[in-house]
């Protein structure tokens, strides 16, 4: 039997399951990868073209909750959209992996698995990552950036254009839900590094004993688990760009490490006292006023200089009225695109209600809706009560509250509304667990 030409990679931290998914897949598939641990799987589609991702949900003992393969498909589909990945579950987490396919992965297996029923699923996957090596990423990339008509978000994309053709580093500024995500990877892909790695990092998740691992890799032997060499961030985003979601939100004391590396160019392991030199561009964001924690010196003022040799801010929503309707059509093509739909539409009076309606989440808030209102509605017609923007308060529109301010206030009510659930609070403000304990700390919330 001939084997395909497809190069499989199968995440997972039990042995025995690596061992047994490789001997089934190397008589049917030309080159069979395994690693035992998420981190290693950008090294390895950096190094090979990987076709299609066996990706495990839980790697750690006591976390089953698959929450972990989450985690890593996003990162995943971020790094390599093209890459096609299947989850592996078991039978009870069936609820958790449709969340996964809903974000972008191919399909689902449980385990135990049958074989012919692994075949089938891989098989599958591999002829849709053939499809997607077809398909030009030009046109995707043009696709997905709406700017519209504000002179406020105009004035930001074409200093993004111009900033895009340097190796400056850049500061986005905005409110939660701007999508600064979204206007970092424009500049990369608007830059000469556009080949290369895109990395994001959520500084706002990484835990003060994770930080330096997970950004400056480490030797094997470092610390207890560290069986193998592993590259961090950085050098996973060598020749591209690295993306420091949050950084406002770094710790004073973790605020000089990073210092260091952007100041030397160069990352040291942990557990090595050799510096590898660094090619990589600088893009960082954050929601906090950034200033104003210089001013209080729990940010370090050498370090804001290193970060914002260009500074953009993104406008809110409410500062670029004349785009909600616009941008309300373009996010639900891309949703219905998303579910393999067409021909959806809002109904008549939709317009005048997505105007008035505040949007404090801003663009990630508008999507959610948007998503969720295509799921409820009927016959491909979205409605203002599937949308749910009828109930809300008003806020002066000459009252300019600070962004620290607003996201104190978003905070308690979310705590509020689901009874202090910390789980169900980070969900619905987009937030990590780890972020959103950090900004609870941070805005005193405890007693919330």
């Amino acid at each position: 039997m001939r084997k395909k030409q497809a190069q499989i990679l199968i995440v997972d931290d039990q042995e025995e399951i690596l061992f047994s998914a490789k001997m089934i897949l190397k008589k049917h598939f030309e080159t069979i990868f395994t690693t035992n641990s998420p981190k290693k799987i950008f090294s390895i589609l950096n190094e090979n073209e990987i076709n299609v991702v066996l990706l495990d949900m839980n790697y750690r003992i006591g976390f089953e909750d698959g929450r972990e393969g989450i985690h890593w498909l996003k990162e995943i589909k971020t790094f390599s959209p093209q890459t096609v990945v299947i989850l592996m579950t078991a039978f009870g987490k069936i609820d958790t992996a449709v969340e996964g396919i809903k974000i972008g992965a191919f399909d689902y297996v449980l385990k135990p698995w049958h074989n012919e029923k692994l075949l089938e699923t891989i098989d599958k996957a591999v002829s849709e990552s053939r499809k997607n090596s077809k398909k030009p990423l030009v046109e995707k990339t043009e696709k997905r950036y709406f700017i519209g008509t504000s002179q406020k978000i105009k004035q930001a994309y074409s200093i993004a254009e111009k900033v895009a053709r340097t190796d400056v580093n850049v500061l986005i500024l905005g409110e939660n839900g701007t999508g600064k995500y979204v206007f970092a990877e424009y500049i990369h892909q608007n830059s000469e590094r556009k080949k290369e790695a895109f990395v994001h990092v959520d500084l706002g998740s990484l835990s003060d004993n994770l930080f330096e691992s997970e950004l400056f890799g480490y030797a094997k032997g470092a610390f207890t688990d560290a069986k193998t060499d592993t590259a961090g961030r950085f050098e996973m985003a060598q020749n591209g760009t690295i993306f420091l979601d949050e950084i406002g939100n770094i710790p004073l004391h973790l605020q000089s490490k990073l210092l260091h590396v952007l100041q030397t160019k160069t990352v040291t392991r942990l557990g090595e006292s050799k510096a590898r030199p660094l090619n990589v561009r600088i893009i960082s964001a954050t929601n906090n006023d950034i200033k104003a924690e210089v001013k209080n010196k729990t940010f370090r003022e050498d370090l804001l200089y290193r970060i914002n040799t260009m500074e953009i801010n993104l406008p809110s929503l409410r500062e670029r009225k004349e785009d909600i309707v616009p941008m309300a059509h373009f996010v639900l093509d891309q949703i219905a695109a998303k579910y393999n739909q067409e021909n959806w539409h809002f109904e008549e009076n939709a317009a005048v209600y997505l105007e008035k309606y505040p949007w404090k989440g801003n663009v990630r808030e508008m999507e959610n809706k948007i998503e969720r209102a295509l799921i409820l509605a009927d016959n491909n017609t979205i409605s203002v009560h599937d949308l749910d923007i009828l109930d809300f308060e008003e806020t002066p529109e000459n009252e300019e509250t600070p962004l620290s301010e607003m996201e104190k206030t978003a905070i308690e009510k979310a705590l509020f509304k689901h009874h202090g659930n910390i789980s169900k609070t980070a969900e619905e403000l987009g937030l990590s667990r780890a972020a959103l304990y950090r900004r609870i700390e941070k805005y005193d919330l405890k007693n919330t």
